[in-house]
């Protein structure tokens, strides 16, 4: 949080039963302990930012909302069909996710609209009737309509969503959600959306009905912009990866400002893990997949896996270990939250190792239980007939799997080597495996910034106020046709006056947006598309030239002599905002002796060392410190290994190199 300009940064424990509650508990302490003046009488009120792993945990976990799916009759079943896709062809017991809304919540209506947009089948209000009785039979908490060729006309969609509003509950329009075709993408997510919306909607309202908390706020987007939290209903899922978006954009504002232009994020929480992969600017897409469920919204490309530093270890029926996707959460949480938990965790075997200082966590303010902690380790380790320290350094091992699969996931497997970048570790538990995931991938320099654990939160203060918005319009764009142009840009002005009209409620006029147009663009008969930059005064043999570039550049090869295709619009409007300093500072002696604490034994590789641990808050840019080595702060821990080395740098990030 920024108060008259200065940096001050607070963590509290999550409250799972209600994430709000550590929200609203955490900005009144801030407030109270730096500043009684800015919510007094008379002082304005404070600009929050706000992001969260929500949505994402509903989804990672299953636990959002109990929905049903109305949609064209006989085509109740397009999310168990899905598509020609398949991501895991040659593994025996891939066992696919399940659709957010089983067979039985999932009703046919008969209506058609055709490709034309010419209504071919009407609904009827007898139908309208039995489906509102039936729907209510059923006590759900949202629904999601997404009907054939709703993004060309809209007028079933909103038939039957103005008739299924006496239900009292969220409702979720494919034409709203996702004006595109590809209806297999627009119904997951559409009902993801849906599946995700109540679960939001409560965590809001506890905000805004708390005395403790700002009335006004935004809501941090996947996209790395931010809305009006009254806009809620417009963003939906499209705030999905907002707590992970904010810790890809802090994290590429502070390695752009410390030269580093080539980053991998990797950002270890209690639950999940999120990477992303930046070659010179944050990358976006439009194609997603969270959980096995294809998201289709503008967002940051992140990948998530279901590992962190609350994922529970089991031994399966086969005597083998395994490292989640299950999470103890924060509430029983690890073993040594001391909270009556009794599911082993990444973050036990972690202490149990010595690499977390069971008396400096939170910056002292929470002592973990070792005890108990050894007792459960032990137990774990029996059942797999090895010593206890191999089966915490197994646990450790089986999560960095996991995590390094991810990483290659968004580098190795679309043509990136993983030597060309640093590696940018933040979030509670990622400065204790990056090192190790380092030296497996081949990466050379890790970034470990201050307050890894906060700078999710952190890269919220540099974003933007964004919407974007799309339209498939299918047309054939053939050399020369300049008519086509033409066509586009009344398109394009359609979505403008919609940005126009949206962002005033944001505080933006017209002339202080900033606005990039592009298409969708394809060879005919392609299944796929590559997006391509689009200014008004741009010709169309411009555009069939950018085309082929694009193409050659991802795919090797250009079909010059193949017409060409625009399959949707995209427009995205950007209303910027004030954005932090990052305050360089000098350099000073290489002793780091001022931020010392103690010397403790620390287990690596089977071999216990006597390890140094240190204080980062007291560490000065110049400070060296050399491996084995811990150091602790206020909301992470970073682990330097034996056969590494640490320097802080001018911006008070910790660089970590093999020696």
């Amino acid at each position: 949080m920024r108060i008259n300009g200065d940096l001050f940064t607070h963590k509290v424990l999550s409250t799972p039963q209600n994430p709000a509650n550590a929200v609203i508990q955490g900005v009144d302490e801030i407030l109270r302990l730096y500043s009684t003046d800015i919510v007094g009488a008379g002082s304005p009120s404070p600009y929050i930012v706000h992001g969260s792993t929500v949505a994402t945990n509903a989804l990672l976990e299953r636990r959002g909302a109990r929905i049903a799916l109305v949609t064209t009759k006989g085509f109740e079943d397009i999310l168990e069909i899905g598509r020609q896709a398949r991501p895991s062809l040659y593994d025996f017991f891939v066992e696919r996710p399940a659709p957010l809304v089983p067979a039985d919540r999932r009703f046919g209506i008969s209506e058609r609209t055709l490709h034309t947009s010419e209504i071919q089948t009407e609904i009827k209000p007898a139908d309208l009737e039995t489906l509102a009785s039936e729907l209510a039979a059923l006590e759900l908490d949202a629904v999601a309509i997404c009907f054939l060729f709703a993004y060309v006309n809209p007028q079933n969609e909103q038939i039957v969503a103005e008739y299924l509003a006496r239900l009292g509950i969220p409702i979720s329009c494919s034409h709203e959600v996702l004006p595109e075709y590809r209806e297999y993408a627009r119904f997951s997510t559409t009902v993801a959306n849906a599946y995700i919306r109540p679960t939001l909607e409560r965590h809001l309202s506890t905000l805004t009905d708390s005395e403790q908390f700002p009335k006004s706020f935004r809501l941090m987007l996947s996209n790395g912009g931010c809305v009006s939290a009254k806009n809620f209903e417009s963003a939906g899922i499209r705030t999905v990866l907002s707590g992970p978006a904010g810790g890809v954009l802090g994290a590429y504002q502070i390695a752009k400002a410390a030269g580093y232009d080539q980053i991998i994020t990797f950002d270890m929480g209690g639950t999940s893990t999120d990477v992303s992969l930046c070659n010179n600017g944050i990358s976006l897409t439009t194609e997603s997949t969270i959980s096995g469920l294809p998201i289709k919204v503008p967002l940051i490309d992140i990948y998530t896996v279901g590992a962190g530093g609350g994922s529970i270890a089991t031994v399966d029926a086969g005597g083998a270990m395994r490292v989640g996707p299950e999470s103890a959460g924060a509430d029983p949480g690890p073993i040594c939250y001391g909270n009556n938990g009794e599911d082993i965790t990444v973050t036990d075997a972690n202490l149990f190792l010595g690499r977390i200082a069971a008396t400096q966590f939170l910056g002292g303010a929470m002592a973990l239980d070792l005890n108990r902690t050894r007792a459960h380790v032990e137990k774990f380790a029996s059942q797999l007939s090895i010593p206890a320290p191999q089966a915490a350094d197994g646990i450790l091992k089986v999560a960095n799997a996991a995590m390094e699969r991810a990483i290659k996931v968004i580098s190795v497997e679309r043509g990136f080597d993983t030597r060309d970048f640093t590696l940018v570790s933040f979030g509670g538990a990622g400065g204790l495996h990056a090192a190790f995931m380092a030296e497996n991938l081949g990466i050379e320099t890790i970034l470990i910034p201050p307050n890894g654990g906060l700078l999710s939160a952190y890269g919220m203060l540099f974003a933007d106020v964004v919407k974007d918005y799309s339209q498939t319009v299918l047309l054939r764009f053939e050399t020369g046709s300049e008519t086509l142009v033409d066509t586009l840009n009344t398109a394009f002005d359609e979505l403008l006056t919609r940005a126009e009209n949206e962002m005033k409620p944001e505080g933006f006029t017209p002339d202080q947006l900033k606005i990039d147009r592009s298409l969708d663009m394809r060879y005919e008969g392609q299944s796929y598309e590559l997006n391509i930059p689009y200014f008004t005064e741009t010709g169309a043999q411009a555009l069939v030239q950018r085309l082929h570039a694009a193409h050659d550049q991802r795919f090797g090869y250009a079909r010059t002599d193949a017409p060409v295709e625009v399959v949707n619009l995209r427009l995205t409007a950007t209303g910027a905002t004030d954005k932090p300093p990052i305050q360089r500072l000098p350099r000073v002696d290489a002793d780091p002796s001022e931020a010392f604490i103690v010397q403790n034994r620390v287990v690596f590789d089977g071999e216990t060392l006597i390890t140094d641990f240190y204080r980062r808050e007291a560490l000065q840019p110049g400070n060296q410190i050399a491996g084995p080595a811990i150091v602790t702060e206020f909301s992470a821990t970073t682990v330097v290994p034996p056969n590494f080395s640490a320097v802080v740098d001018a911006y008070q990030n910790l660089i970590l190199q093999q020696r």
